[in-house]
């Protein structure tokens, strides 16, 4: 099979294993030293994949469910005026899903511009729901998508809301569909998005994984969709860019629970200048909030 295997004891192990270790390292990811800027229009590479964008990613799925999320709710000119925004701004990455329904709506976006100047990540959700009856691989699911974004390859494509350690095992097939892809050139990248720990732990170790979305802010707990307390998931989201993953947060702003202004800051603080993530997606619904999620970054500073 083109998946590299391991035990899911093995994967498990290792993950907690080197999450120990680096609780005691001298530095945060392998000795590098933080940025001097956090600007959400900093280009940064994402891990190993080589891929070059934005700091910050336009969300597109607050809320999604069933093909369809706040964004895609209000309608394509709300749609279009948000991300015509972003993108005047420096926003390059591109968040999207199935599950969101949001392929469409880029595509109107981003059609007859340059296809280099955007980075355009996805998510295949894998199981049979009342909205999706999945092939049982990745095949089908991304040329589908290439289609509904009018595109001939996507940079990054993952597995959709991991919630068990065994996901390796349980979605080999659509590990071994999304590695012929990437190896096709119709895909760039492939990973998990996760919302368990124990998920997020094996992704951190699992060399199938190139890119993980993560759910990270400073409170941490159920309470503001995290998988484990702030430090919990630190530990292993250094492990994982320690080892070479790309990492992009997500809740940031804990789903909408975190709308006071120091929240917010104290956040982002929190993540950024701890060198958690490569990168971080926000939902941000309306142009007044790229602006604010712009400023509260370009006012992080190194600690």
């Amino acid at each position: 099979m083109m998946s590299q295997r391991l035990n899911r004891r093995e994967f498990i192990k290792s993950a907690l294993l080197g999450a120990g270790a680096l609780a005691v390292a001298p530095s945060l990811v392998g000795g590098a030293e933080a940025p001097a800027s956090f600007k959400g229009t900093d280009i940064v590479t994402l891990g190993r994949t080589g891929i070059k964008a934005a700091r910050l990613a336009q969300g597109t799925g607050y809320n999604g469910y069933n093909r369809s999320s706040e964004h895609t709710r209000r309608g394509k000119p709300a749609f279009d005026k948000l991300v015509h925004h972003a993108i005047d701004q420096g926003i390059n990455l591109m968040d999207m899903a199935d599950l969101y329904g949001s392929h469409s709506f880029v595509k109107e976006v981003i059609q007859g511009l340059p296809r280099d100047r955007f980075v355009l990540s996805t998510k295949l959700w894998p199981s049979k729901e009342n909205w999706n009856t999945p092939s049982g691989g990745a095949v089908e699911e991304v040329d589908r998508y290439r289609k509904e974004l009018g595109v001939e390859m996507i940079d990054i494509c993952l597995i959709h809301c991991m919630q068990k350690a065994a996901w390796p095992e349980t979605y080999e097939k659509i590990r071994d569909e999304l590695s012929l892809l990437k190896q096709k050139g119709v895909i760039r990248a492939t990973g998990v998005s996760c919302h368990d720990l124990g998920a997020l732990q094996v992704a951190a170790a699992h060399p199938w994984v190139d890119v993980i979305y993560a759910r990270i802010n400073h409170k941490g707990g159920a309470e503001y969709f995290m998988d484990g307390t702030a430090e919990q998931v630190a530990e292993v989201l250094k492990l994982a860019r320690k080892n070479g993953k790309a990492v992009v947060g997500m809740k940031i702003f804990g789903a909408g629970k975190l709308v006071k202004p120091e929240e917010r800051d104290a956040s982002l603080k929190y993540v950024l200048t701890n060198q958690l993530v490569d990168a971080i997606t926000v939902g941000m619904l309306d142009t007044q909030q790229v602006d604010d999620t712009l400023e509260r970054m370009r006012q992080v500073k190194a600690a």
